[in-house]
């Protein structure tokens, strides 16, 4: 049988049904276990860590809104993480975890063998966090890595943080989402962000959604997108004093980008489906060319 979920959200839970879902991840039975806002007493977490260790299924786990509730939990948690060698995406959003609790968690989430994923929106973190976080992102070639962060909604991270996680964001040569809505960034922050993401070659996504940026962000990060090839897709900039127009013209170009990978990915599919053909913008001339295999074929080639 394939591993399936387990979702709970906003219940409080029994001890009779914490012994089925320890019951479950031990017999790998649990791909995804969400908690999300549950209510559970301090043994039954701990019956909960212990399962999560023995998991070899679970892949993502959500323990969001206040299930990691205070430093006892964070220790529980970083053991079974420590054990674990399954869960890809962990989401911790809206635990009070603070720089303290983020650094008890950090040996845990730096050896793990398959996280990709990690969620830290809303968790008190400060620019100690941010330098543990910047651990996750290790530089080129390295070692494997984050692929996608959210650290939405810490307005303790200063610019000073900000701007080592940008650092570490443009040496990163894995992450493909961040998010940091809700973080009173300002157009300081967002220029150094302009910088990480023509520097970087994964990331993808970034949403700036809510981050009190201005016009002049607006255009930085225009001219950033206009002139700077990167693998950025997707910018989100809703609830910013941001004119619509310059809006637009941002997502215009982001899709524009899209349509000519999109070519780009036609003409090579299309070339690997008939290798006799090679095209470039110089003159060509029509040529018979022989495949060895006793086939001539016709053949557009440069010359």
């Amino acid at each position: 049988m394939l591993p399936g979920s387990i979702q709970i959200s906003g219940e409080t839970l029994s001890g009779a049904e914490i012994r089925d879902i320890c019951e479950s991840l031990r017999e790998n039975s649990v791909r995804l276990l969400s908690l999300r806002g549950c209510q559970l007493s301090e043994r039954d977490f701990g019956h909960v860590c212990r399962g999560v260790a023995e998991s070899r299924s679970l892949a993502q786990l959500n323990l969001n809104l206040g299930i990691v509730s205070n430093i006892n939990r964070v220790k529980q948690l970083a053991e079974a993480l420590k054990t674990n060698r399954s869960v890809q995406s962990l989401f911790l959003h809206g635990s009070p975890l603070t720089d303290a609790g983020l650094a008890l968690l950090n040996p845990a989430l730096s050896i793990h063998p398959s996280l990709v994923a990690l969620d830290l929106g809303d968790c008190m973190l400060g620019d100690e966090g941010i330098n543990l976080i910047c651990g996750l992102l290790p530089p080129d070639g390295a070692k494997s890595g984050l692929k996608e962060l959210t650290l939405s909604a810490n307005p303790g991270i200063t610019s000073k943080g900000w701007g080592r996680l940008a650092i570490a964001v443009a040496h990163s040569s894995q992450l493909r989402v961040l998010n940091l809505d809700y973080n009173p960034l300002g157009d300081q922050v967002a220029g150094m962000l302009a910088v990480a993401v023509a520097s970087s070659r994964t990331l993808e996504v970034l949403d700036l959604e809510g981050t009190g940026l201005t016009n002049q962000s607006a255009q930085t990060l225009l001219d950033m997108v206009e002139n700077y090839p990167t693998a950025l897709r997707t910018l989100i900039l809703a609830e910013n004093n941001i004119s619509p127009e310059l809006q637009q013209q941002i997502s215009d170009l982001l899709s524009e980008g899209e349509e000519e990978e999109e070519t780009e990915l036609h003409e090579v599919t299309a070339r690997e489906k008939n290798p006799w053909i090679c095209q470039n913008n110089s003159s060509s001339q029509m040529v018979l060319m022989t495949s060895g295999l006793g086939d001539s074929l016709l053949a557009e080639t440069e010359m």
